[in-house]
């Protein structure tokens, strides 16, 4: 596996529309996963209030912010509509069943 990618776990460690979040040295990143499997990795924060996006609602390609519904796009980062500001997004791939999330500057946090 290449050095540059961080394994967080398998596909099923997440539920469909659901999130997990991996506390790193840089923050928390909320990491979604799509009805059809597709994954995703944003900041833990909206760009609004710094609500926990992880604790959002998926519906397609978004999340809705659970404190203000502001509605954060899984690959831009971008509040849609009105709205506007944006959250850091990280590269993430599936490798087989595997989760990997892009590690430089990530150091994931001991337990």
């Amino acid at each position: 596996m290449d050095s540059d990618w961080l394994d967080i776990g398998t596909l099923n460690d997440i539920p469909k529309r659901g999130a997990r979040v991996v506390k790193t040295a840089r923050g928390d990143i909320a990491v979604f996963r799509t009805m059809d499997d597709r994954v995703f990795a944003l900041d833990d924060k909206c760009p609004h209030k710094g609500g926990p996006l992880s604790q959002g609602i998926v519906q397609g390609d978004f999340v809705t912010c659970p404190l203000h519904n502001w509605m954060i796009s899984l690959a831009t980062g971008e509040a849609q509509g009105a709205d506007q500001g944006c959250t850091r997004t990280i590269a993430v791939r599936l490798q087989e069943d595997r989760i990997l999330l892009s590690w430089p500057g990530l150091a994931v946090k001991a337990a």
